[in-house]
């Protein structure tokens, strides 16, 4: 089947190729011819076809709008001979012609770089600091910042931590007396003293130390020259101080610290003892 089909394929094509050639004229199976006779014969009415000029392009508004250009007159001719200046009359005395306005240079004005040189500089920002205080200073202080109404990035309230300090104490003595005499035992071992001070009074130091480990050693020690009834004491607990610092006080903000003085208790505001204005510890969350 496949067979069959593909032969009348093929016999199509060749009769398709003969018949496109003209080989089937003679028999009247032809394709039609194109070319140009055959297309001249093909026209109706031929004669009624007439060529139209093209109309003449319109002006163009931009040239429309404009007027005309009148036409120049002639000049006239100059003459042989100028004629004579009117000479001025006595009474009336010869007026001098003014030079014109655009003639005058006009006055330079002076250059805005010697204006801004001859300002005086302003004079630099004031950093000041006081401290330290304790929490309850520290909220005495703050209060009395908001009540005046200091800007919050005006003022700094600086977080520090104090560690706790440790004391080989020996003491308390009945009395001074006591307390001499012990002295001048300890000082005959080689061991220095120191007074105690505060509550601990009459009372002698033998050493102070930032962490009760070290105090114990030195404890230990003293123990083994043969000193008798010295133990450790925490002089001083840990604790957090604030530190206010003002880093740039302007002429306004120095008219109210005289309005917070009570609440700095006692202590007086300072230059502050870095350059950059800066001091140990951190800033406070000032949104507690």
């Amino acid at each position: 089947m496949l067979r069959f089909v593909l032969l009348l394929l093929v016999c199509a094509n060749v009769l398709y190729g003969v018949w496109s050639q003209g080989w089937l004229a003679a028999v009247g199976l032809a394709p039609q011819n194109q070319s140009e006779p055959w297309r001249l014969a093909q026209q109706m009415r031929p004669e009624t076809i007439t060529l139209v000029q093209p109309a003449a392009p319109a002006p163009r508004p931009e040239a429309a709008a404009q007027p005309p250009v009148p036409e120049r007159a002639p000049e006239p001719a100059p003459e042989a001979v100028p004629p004579a200046r009117p000479q001025p009359s006595p009474a009336e005395p010869a007026q001098t012609p003014e030079p014109p306005a655009a003639t005058a240079a006009p006055a330079s004005a002076p250059p805005a770089s010697t204006s801004a040189e001859a300002a005086p500089a302003a004079p630099p920002a004031l950093c000041l600091q006081a401290g330290p205080f304790d929490e309850d200073q520290a909220r005495t202080l703050r209060t009395a910042l908001r009540n005046q109404e200091f800007p919050w990035e005006s003022y700094e309230l600086r977080v520090g931590e104090i560690p706790g300090r440790w004391m080989v104490y020996l003491g308390k003595f009945p009395s001074l007396e006591v307390l001499a005499q012990r002295r001048s035992e300890l000082r005959a071992r080689g061991l220095d003293t120191d007074r105690a001070g505060g509550s601990l009074e009459p009372g002698l130091s033998l050493g102070r130390f930032s962490t009760e480990e070290a105090a114990t050693r030195e404890l230990t020690r003293i123990l083994r020259a043969g000193v008798r009834g010295a133990r450790v004491v925490q002089e001083r607990p840990a604790s957090t101080v604030y530190t206010l610092q003002l880093p740039a006080v302007s002429s306004a903000l120095q008219a109210k610290l005289k309005a917070i003085e009570p609440a700095l208790a006692g202590k007086a505001l300072r230059v502050c003892n870095k350059p950059d204005g800066k001091t140990d510890g951190k800033p406070e969350n000032k949104s507690d």
